[in-house]
């Protein structure tokens, strides 16, 4: 199967949907800019994208399938797993005695078809589709798991209960009686379907909080806890003990609070886990920080930057000594802006040494260490032996102490350029802090060279409603944010016409729907970049206050957490409501 342009280019005369004018200059600037035909003349506004699919799919030979409003049975779905068919967008929706009918965007996607084609048996049957149908057929994956996860405690809970009706409380089953439970299957399959649960809806931790009469699972999702499923407080002591043989803990320990990881291999890779135990009055609460080692792609783009934010991190990196340091509170995303920035940096002329807690992401050519307070290996006794290892760049976990705060300072000083993160909740806040630390003022200033700040917002998903700022709610947004700025901003980057106000540029609120039941999906990083000028080094030697400091960088042209916040979501990508709720955290 191939696409003959020759071929597509009669149909699309012989359709009408476009001029012979229009197809003569897309397919000029399909030539220059090296993209299909169909791709310019749907970007263009020319062709809607299934109108494009079904040329394509006439031009093939194959049929269209439009899965909008299907019901597709569990069985067949799942006969392609779900990382497959999102990364892949392919469908299973069809099982008959010819062989497996799968929708498609990409017909043409040979290894995949032979891929499925090996792991289900039988003749794979493609067929052409729309990316509106695609994404469609994928919640329905959403909705088979909840139901697994449902069918799986109701019939496994109820035949736990008998598990502790042999008269011994929780607290009193041995080391043996605990493992046997953990063992287990119908816990094993529980804790499994939390797991994977929370992995495809890609949760950041999971919550299993002991109660009087039951346990509650909750995830956290794009920052905000959601319920996942209340269980019998019967089985709570299996479901403590099974993860605590995945993490490698005491079974019958439960007076102290127990730290541990495990590890499991799945379709999308390696995804490590962070038990933390906690005894509480109800029984143990266990918590399960969930990192995937894997996770790639990132860049500053995607995680938010724009404009002289930007530049300024990327100067920022450019020099070989100094300091860069991230700052927010946990969850906001800092880590992940060090790796993104450590993989650009990561080339092979550079000896890049890392001392973290945990190692969230594993990087080629790398050298990361984990610390073991346990045995000593702190944060400052890691960033000593590094400067041991010839280092050219070194990343610190976190500078949360007056020692570790020097070494950093130094090993700046002395020829290496340092990244690390800061708790603070701002940019120009991360100085005093580390002068709170025992870091003198004129070493600051000969070391730092950016700090960013930042929080993380949740996306609006693309069905989302659409409003104009009254005046009232301008006036309100006006207490909090300068609009005039912001709308500055805007201009400058070109996200609107230079003519624009307030009054025409559209902005979004969150809207329930199939995708997600609050409107958002995903999350995306606001920031504010502090680049130590001149001016700014003058002020922190005279003992600014962190609002000299911020009132200085400003006019200097730095865009505030909340400016970028607003500035996103006159864009359409978040809403205001969901930046005022993270800033005012």
């Amino acid at each position: 199967m191939h696409l003959d342009e020759k071929t597509i280019i009669e149909l699309l005369n012989d359709s009408g949907l476009v001029t012979k004018t229009d197809i003569a200059v897309a397919q000029k600037k399909a030539k220059e800019t090296n993209q299909p035909l169909g791709s310019i003349l749907v970007s263009d506004g020319k062709l809607t994208e299934k109108d494009w699919n079904k040329i394509q799919a006439v031009s093939l030979g194959i049929p269209f399938i439009n899965l909008e409003g299907e019901k597709i049975d569990l069985a067949v779905l799942t006969l392609i797993p779900e990382p497959i068919a999102r990364n892949n967008n392919i469908i299973a929706y069809k099982k008959t005695d010819s062989g497996l009918e799968v929708a498609m965007l990409d017909v043409e996607n040979l290894p995949v078809i032979d891929f499925i084609k090996k792991k289900v048996g039988v003749r794979i049957l493609p067929r052409m589709t729309t990316p509106d149908s695609i994404k469609q057929a994928l919640t329905q994956y959403k909705k088979s798991l909840q139901a697994d996860f449902e069918d799986i405690i109701k019939k496994e809970s109820n035949s736990l209960k008998l598990v502790s009706e042999n008269g011994k409380s929780n607290e009193d089953k041995t080391e043996k009686e605990l493992k046997e439970l953990a063992e287990d299957l119908p816990i094993v399959k529980i804790v499994d379907t939390l797991i994977s649960h929370a992995i495809f809806q890609g949760a950041s931790d999971i919550h299993i909080e002991p109660g009087e009469e039951s346990l509650i699972a909750r995830y956290r999702i794009d920052g905000i806890l959601h319920d996942a499923m209340v269980l019998p407080k019967d089985i709570s002591s299996g479901i403590v003990a099974r993860i605590k043989v995945l993490a490698n803990l005491k079974l019958d320990e439960k007076r102290l609070p127990q730290d541990g990881r495990f590890k499991i291999m799945n379709e999308q890779g390696n995804v490590s886990f962070r038990v933390s135990t906690l005894p509480t009055y109800f029984g143990e609460k266990t918590v399960i920080r969930i990192l995937r080692e894997n996770a790639k792609g990132f860049s500053l783009e995607g995680l938010g930057f724009h404009g002289e934010a930007l530049e300024r991190i990327h100067d920022g990196m450019k020099k070989r000594t100094g300091m860069l340091l991230a700052a927010g509170p946990t969850g906001s995303g800092k880590t992940t802006t060090l790796y993104t920035m450590l993989d650009i940096l990561n080339t092979p002329d550079v000896n890049i040494s890392t001392v973290e807690d945990p190692i969230e992401y594993q990087m080629a050519r790398i050298n990361q260490t984990q610390t073991k307070s346990e045995i000593g290996l702190t944060f400052a006794n890691g960033l000593r032996t590094l400067l041991r290892q010839d280092p050219d760049i070194i990343m610190v976990g976190e500078i949360r102490d007056g020692e570790t705060a020097s070494l950093a300072v130094n090993a700046s000083l002395t020829g290496h350029l340092v990244l690390s993160t800061i708790h603070t909740n701002s940019a120009a806040g991360a100085i005093p802090r580390m002068i709170d630390m025992g870091v003198e003022p004129f070493l600051i200033v000969s070391t730092v060279k950016t700090v960013i700040a930042q929080r993380l917002v949740r996306k609006l998903t693309e069905e989302k409603e659409k409003y104009f700022l009254t005046e009232a709610e301008r006036m309100a947004l006006e207490k909090v944010v300068d609009l005039e700025r912001i709308l500055m901003f805007l201009k400058s980057e070109k996200i609107v016409e230079e003519k624009a106000t307030w009054e025409n540029i559209p902005f979004y609120k969150a809207k329930p729907n199939e995708e997600s039941k609050d409107g958002y999906k995903g999350r995306v990083g606001i920031h504010e970049v502090l680049k130590i000028t001149s001016t700014v080094k003058e002020m922190i030697l005279k003992g600014a206050s962190t609002d000299e400091i911020e009132k200085a960088a400003k006019e200097e042209g730095m865009m505030t957490m909340i400016e970028d916040g607003i500035f996103l979501a006159a864009q359409g990508i978040t809403s205001t409501e969901e930046v005022l709720r993270v800033v005012s955290e």
